[in-house]
């Protein structure tokens, strides 16, 4: 992964080698994320956040061949849905982790959209 001058990681650093395809869906993502709200990505250690004005309301961990795998933190589980993957409880705390997987732009429905802007209110 690049990393800036400073040796932090950048967002062109998990980008770097990714297939069209993957490139093509984060965009997507990125983007659908963002008609749902202001919103702002920065670079961690090993992915990306996704920030309202006041804390992370989604990472994107895995840019994998022909796919990217999102995780939204959220305060409950939402178990009646038809997009989460995996839905888990961090041990110790009363944050549920949403796992997202995309494989096609078509995979940003209503639904997803839903849960963006419920991501954002916070």
């Amino acid at each position: 992964m690049k990393k800036s001058t400073s040796g932090t990681p950048t967002i062109e650093g998990f980008l770097a080698g990714k297939s069209e395809r993957t490139l093509a869906l984060y965009h997507h993502f990125v983007g659908a994320f963002q008609q749902a709200g202001p919103v702002t990505l920065h670079a961690t250690k090993t992915m990306i956040g996704i920030r309202n004005s006041q804390r992370n309301i989604a990472w994107i961990t895995a840019l994998g061949k022909n796919f990217i795998h999102v995780v939204f933190p959220f305060a409950q589980p939402y178990n009646d849905n038809l997009c989460f993957v995996k839905i888990a409880q961090v041990p110790g705390t009363h944050q549920y982790n949403h796992h997202f997987r995309m494989l096609l732009p078509e995979d940003v429905t209503d639904e997803v959209l839903a849960f963006m802007k419920l991501a954002l209110q916070g």
